[in-house]
């Protein structure tokens, strides 16, 4: 078993990454029931939290059946992350995750995300604000470094673990690397081999098949797997990987029925969580990934990204039942 404070996971869990725009409770909701053990939130911006930004705390929403579950956090500021570890507190996640790992510019440049990978004492200071300021586990999703010429992450683990931190999930990409080239897990190995890590590592990055899955944990000898892009339409992929863990073989692939059914699931979830309009409008967005692989199926999309009434959608999901009826999706 691998534990978090006082969190208890199966041996060798796969975690739900965090991503921006993805994450939300509808769609943890659909990985929690393909297999997720263990998920987090959309990173939230600790500026965002304080000002009481509608969007910043609509992302604290987490419900009891996601259990365990993790909102992430992110900023440059130790006094701000601290009140907003606070914030967070009072709702009762299971953990606090904080994001040291995010490339992209608007985050970097406010000394959050990935930009902290440049001052590992700040990292540290922003980290122990968080500790100090929540009777919660506090873990950390960070990558291997700035770029190829300056990867910490070795003296990263031992500090984050030196202060608390609970477990530690790392991206095998530097910054620079954004979301391009290959990951290099051979540094996730070293600190997991590392004697004086204690801490779960958790590895991230590339892990799109349960072979893949199955070779990085023997190779590489981590505590568990983040799956991120990989799940993003395909929540089923929790599913098969454990699957194939236990017996080397692969579960059919989801139908064109069970596609329109976690499809209708979505939409009905995120309608219930934001509105009618707002969950409309925000699963646009998944259908591409939902659907991909199905044969001339344009003019479906082209359907459910415009229809904006309910029973408009759902008529359009059946009709996709009905003309993909035994249809086998690559």
């Amino acid at each position: 078993m691998v534990k978090i404070g006082n969190i208890i996971l199966p041996e060798f869990p796969l975690l739900l990454a965090p991503m921006e725009d993805v994450s939300d409770p509808p769609f943890r909701r659909l990985c929690k029931a393909h297999g997720a053990d263990l998920m987090y939130s959309e990173f939230i911006s600790s500026e965002g939290l304080i000002r009481d930004a509608i969007k910043s705390r609509m992302k604290l929403d987490i419900f009891d059946y996601e259990r365990p579950v993790g909102i992430q956090i992110f900023g440059g500021d130790e006094e701000a992350m601290a009140m907003s570890s606070k914030i967070v507190s009072a709702v009762n996640p299971d953990l606090i995750d904080i994001n040291f790992g995010c490339p992209v510019k608007k985050v970097v440049c406010k000394g959050a995300g990935a930009g902290v990978l440049k001052d590992v004492d700040l990292m540290i200071r922003l980290t122990q604000a968080v500790i100090n300021s929540t009777h919660l586990p506090v873990t950390v999703k960070t990558r291997l470094g700035w770029d190829d010429n300056s990867i910490n992450i070795d003296e990263v683990a031992e500090r984050l673990q030196d202060i608390g931190v609970a477990a530690l999930s790392i991206h095998a990409r530097t910054r620079a690397q954004m979301y391009k080239g290959h990951s290099d897990w051979s540094h996730i190995a070293r600190v997991k081999n590392n004697p004086r890590i204690t801490m779960p590592i958790f590895g991230n990055g590339d892990i799109d098949s349960p072979e893949k899955a199955l070779h990085y944990k023997n190779e590489y000898g981590i505590d568990g797997i983040m799956i991120g892009r990989a799940a993003i339409g395909y929540p089923w992929i929790f599913d098969e990987i454990k699957h194939y863990f236990k017996t080397g073989e692969h579960l059919p692939k989801p139908t064109v029925v069970d596609r329109v059914e976690a499809v209708r699931n979505h939409l009905t979830w995120a309608m219930e969580w934001k509105g009618e309009r707002l969950g409309i409008v925000e699963t646009r967005p998944h259908y591409t990934n939902y659907f991909k692989g199905i044969h001339s199926f344009k003019t479906h999309k082209q359907k459910l990204v415009t229809l904006d009434r309910p029973e408009e959608l759902f008529a359009a999901l059946n009709e996709i039942e009905e003309v993909y009826a035994g249809y086998e999706v690559v």
